[in-house]
């Protein structure tokens, strides 16, 4: 069977599911929304993660004397130093959440994968939309950007100092929308030309679903696009591909 330009350049990489159990070494706060919580350990030693599209499952109290997991970002990774790079938006009131508000070095996290990445060629123009949640994969993939690469940012946030973009070497262009429909609007407008390019879109779920069908009805073949949804207004630990 012949495949797509797009099937043919995005590379879908399985790993081996480890738990690994890790040092809180350093928290920061480069936002009033962010904490930025590095970790560290023998642990890391083999860990593997080749994309920005990669989740980790972090093992959090839930407040209750149990374990809440949820799926988390790891938004940088140095293998000399073996410090893995974690980013919460501390907006809501879940564990994780609560956790990072009250992380100290010192403390222990366990932290299981990732199960496996979706690299992408970096010749394909990448589109990157999402809201707050999917601010640190987008921070991630920016930050490993070639200087040849072509990447557009459609970002749903109410304040757009919350998007703390790294340096890139990459040409970026960023659009900031306050409101879902503003950013729905965006989204077809920013299309790489047929088979020269990738969508990737994550944030709530009922949004995903609208940018999903946007971007089928925009003619974006379903090889061209990821559609996650990292979160459920009203639901726990939730987290769908919805393309």
């Amino acid at each position: 069977m012949e495949h797509s330009l797009q099937e043919r350049r995005v590379r879908r990489v399985r790993h081996e599911l480890k738990l690994r159990t890790l040092q809180v070494l350093r928290v920061e706060h480069p936002h009033p929304a962010l904490a930025r919580v590095v970790l560290g350990g023998e642990d890391l030693a083999d860990f593997l993660s080749l994309s920005f599209d990669d989740h980790v499952k972090l093992f959090v109290p839930d407040g209750a004397g149990g374990e809440a997991r949820r799926d988390y970002t790891p938004q940088a990774f140095d293998a000399a130093r073996r410090e893995l790079t974690i980013e919460f938006a501390l907006h809501g009131h879940g564990p994780a959440t609560t956790w990072a508000r009250q992380a100290q070095p010192g403390q222990w996290l366990k932290v299981g994968g990732p199960r496996g990445s979706m690299v992408i060629d970096p010749d394909l123009a990448l589109v990157l939309a999402g809201d707050a949640c999917a601010l640190p994969a987008i921070r991630r993939a920016l930050a490993e950007a070639p200087a040849g690469a072509s990447v557009r940012v459609i970002a749903l946030v109410d304040d757009a100092a919350e998007l703390a973009l790294p340096a890139t070497a990459a040409p970026v262009e960023v659009h900031h929308c306050r409101q879902a429909e503003d950013w729905l609007a965006a989204l077809p407008r920013a299309l790489p030309a047929a088979d020269e390019g990738f969508v990737w879109c994550a944030g709530e779920a009922a949004l995903m679903a609208r940018a999903r069908d946007s971007l089928q009805a925009a003619g974006l073949p379903v090889a061209a696009m990821r559609v996650a949804a990292y979160w459920k207004r009203g639901a726990a630990d939730f987290h769908d591909t919805l393309a």
